[in-house]
């Protein structure tokens, strides 16, 4: 598969959903706010003193080592799990705060294999009332294989899900997570299991998603080479945030050498 290319179903799909976006500012209408996280487990704090600013239109990559606490915040941010402090989202222009859209795709879903549920039956578990199994809605389909277009699965829509390579889901979950577009998108370890072409796709996408929706973006992230190279905003987190700032920045911190030696 070449780059992502905007063809005629995906405008269509971006103009029916985008907002108008300033792009000559340095960042969109929104942002995001959160504010002294916490997150204790038993007896154990996982997470402490987290305060995040995040513009929308950035992409924000949270690293650390295992059980630093990355996808705990991912799931305090979702309401997965309790915490202490606040997340706020907040409309610049109007200086007033908004309730706020989450979308999320983790790490793994958790489907047996030779399951029969097709794409379009997992796509449309999200986004109707009504029971999929019994027909298929011919409007709805059209409506989720536009939304599959944004990443060039429109033609895995009758596909099993048990049948899709790694990439080909992560493709798939994304379009469900933007259907409707969010203004924070959360993203754990996406590119996990993915090839090196399908890591360049995926970041071609994001690039995309931040140039046409203003809406932030938030990955976890194990890969330092694509951190560096597509990231706007890098959070190493080890239970607080211990640096923070542009990806070169961090990347080449003392701090980073502490916890990940030289890399």
């Amino acid at each position: 598969m070449g780059v992502f290319a905007i063809d005629n179903m995906k405008k269509k799909v971006l103009n029916k959903n985008k907002e108008n976006i300033n792009h000559d500012s340095q960042c969109g209408f929104h942002c995001i706010q959160m504010q002294d996280i916490e997150v204790t487990l038993g007896q154990n704090t996982i997470l402490s003193d987290v305060n995040i600013h995040i513009h929308c239109g950035h992409l924000t990559t949270i690293i650390g080592r295992n059980g630093a606490g990355k996808s705990t915040l991912i799931k305090a941010i979702t309401g997965e799990i309790p915490y202490k402090g606040k997340i706020l989202f907040q409309d610049i222009r109007l200086n007033k705060m908004l309730d706020m859209k989450v979308g999320y795709v983790p790490q793994h879903i958790n489907i047996e294999k030779n399951t029969p549920t097709s794409v379009y039956d997992l796509f449309a578990s999200f986004i109707s009332n009504r029971p999929v199994f019994l027909y298929k809605d011919k409007y709805l389909y059209q409506e989720i294989k536009e939304s599959l277009s944004l990443f060039d699965a429109q033609n895995l829509i009758d596909k099993t899900v048990s049948d899709l390579s790694g990439g080909e889901l992560q493709r798939v979950l994304l379009s469900i997570a933007l259907n409707p577009i969010p203004n924070l998108l959360l993203l754990d370890e996406p590119i996990s299991g993915i090839d090196r072409n399908g890591m360049e796709l995926f970041y071609s996408n994001l690039n995309e998603l931040k140039l046409h929706y203003d809406l932030a973006i938030i990955m976890v992230s194990h890969d330092f080479e694509f951190v560096r190279k597509y990231s706007d905003h890098v959070i190493l987190l080890d239970g607080t945030i211990i640096k923070e700032g542009p990806p070169d920045e961090v990347l080449d911190s003392p701090e980073f050498e502490n916890v990940f030696g030289k890399v």
